[in-house]
């Protein structure tokens, strides 16, 4: 008699997320939320682990690690290899948001060919424009009046505003930020408000100036390969399940931030001060013209021109 062969279900594909954001911050429900529509939407046959605050690699690694296998999905940083991604992510523009979803994934589409030149491949926006803001020891009303402050840079662009208004520019890495601020390493810090309230920072530097003059998108890139190597249905899924995630965590983000400020200023005896539009505008125009050969030069000029017409289409 022949035996009848035990059925065997197929194992799940397991793919590694990683962040650098904690625990405790939204974005971490954000990415949470993308693992469970990702298997809800492969049947089970897609597991997304989450691996928050820079368990598996730092802060600049995010190319190498995607690359090497560390994880499957990453932030990607301003990374040189990725040259118009690095000059562009972020940038100096008042966008308005009621389009983001769209934006970012507009946004994306024109990086996409870029990266995969890197073996990587564009998966999940995490858009930070909405908080990417400045905070400093002492009250300020006016960042273009820097007066010789150290400030924390996050990149070239920063790096670029920092010392146009008079200031110097000192590269911390996150999960550095609060030891360098409360050892007085720096006077001032560049950095999203969810991250900022994540790491407890209200404490040490009280003083937010809200400029709004960022367009700001971190994306998280897979290994092309391995996402190469998905069926097709598991890759719709995997695409899906991000810009649903994206869409679902966006007005919870937006809260969560403005709720941190408000608590954050009241239990810390700090301020949260608005830039007047004109000004943001006046020290804006300084920067882009200061800005457009960086960009020309690493995106070619008809990829920096649609980069430039897509913002333009977003702003208020």
């Amino acid at each position: 008699m022949v035996g009848v062969l035990p059925f065997c279900a197929q194992a799940a594909e397991t793919i590694r997320l990683s962040t650098y954001v904690n625990e405790t911050d939204v974005r971490y429900e954000g990415f949470q939320k993308f693992a469970e529509l990702a298997e809800q939407k492969s049947n089970g046959e897609l597991k997304v682990q989450v691996f928050p605050s820079s368990t598996l690699h730092g802060w600049s690694e995010g190319v190498d690690a995607v690359q090497g296998g560390v994880s499957d999905i990453s932030w990607i940083p301003a990374d040189k290899r990725l040259p118009c991604y690095r000059v562009t992510s972020l940038y100096p523009v008042a966008i308005n948001l009621e389009k983001q979803i769209e934006l970012d994934r507009d946004y994306a589409a024109l990086i996409e060919a870029e990266a995969a030149k890197s073996d990587l491949i564009p998966l999940i926006n995490s858009n930070y424009s909405y908080d990417q803001e400045w905070w400093f020891e002492e009250p300020i009303s006016d960042i273009g009046k820097l007066d010789g402050k150290l400030v924390r840079s996050i990149g070239p662009l920063v790096s670029l505003m920092i010392e146009t208004w008079g200031g110097k520019p000192v590269f911390v890495a996150p999960k550095e930020v609060f030891q360098s601020a409360e050892r007085g390493v720096v006077d001032g810090i560049n950095m999203g408000v969810a991250t900022y309230s994540s790491w407890k920072l209200w404490s040490v530097m009280p003083y937010m100036v809200n400029a709004n003059m960022f367009y700001g998108n971190i994306i998280y890139m897979m290994n092309k390969d391995k996402f190469d190597s998905l069926s097709p249905a598991n890759q719709k899924a995997l695409k899906e399940a991000a810009v649903e995630a994206e869409t679902w965590l966006k007005p919870r983000y937006e809260f969560w931030v403005d709720e941190r400020v408000g608590n954050a200023v009241m239990a810390n005896g700090g301020s949260a001060v608005s830039m007047p539009e004109e000004r943001t505008e006046a020290l804006l125009k300084g920067i882009q013209e200061k800005w457009t050969p960086e960009v020309n030069e690493a995106c070619g000029v008809p990829l920096a021109d649609k980069v430039r017409a897509l913002f333009a289409a977003h702003t208020e």
